[in-house]
């Protein structure tokens, strides 16, 4: 796929729920299903809490979507970790949803200062 087919495919994904945001966020770097939901703790400042149930579901659509990719396995106190990260178009999602945020954000600043003045 080429980029410009990867950003018009992107579009399609967009608006994210705030959770989809923040573990797509989180999958900058690759991570396992535990240190997602530590990094969107992290990430939201401890607004959002992501439970285990709610995690692998979104997890499963992600992967179904193209948007993330399982990369490795890990095996930690007996344990085995699934390692995810981005893909490509995973990566334009996140780019995409964090500048449509942006302009909603300054959109508001603006309404929020031009109502203060009057």
């Amino acid at each position: 796929m080429t980029e410009s087919e990867i950003e018009s495919k992107a579009g399609s994904f967009i608006p994210l729920t705030e959770t989809m945001f923040l573990i797509l966020l989180s999958l900058l770097e690759s991570r396992h299903g535990y240190g997602i939901m530590q990094d969107a703790v992290r990430l939201s400042q401890g607004r959002v809490k992501i439970g285990p149930g709610t995690l692998y579901g979104a997890l499963n659509v992600l992967v179904k979507q193209g948007l993330i990719e399982r990369r490795d396995e890990q095996e930690s106190e007996g344990e085995r970790r699934k390692i995810y990260g981005l893909t490509p178009l995973g990566a334009a999602v996140v780019r995409i949803e964090c500048d449509r945020l942006e302009n909603l954000a300054a959109s508001a600043r603006l309404a929020l200062n031009c109502n203060a003045k009057d």
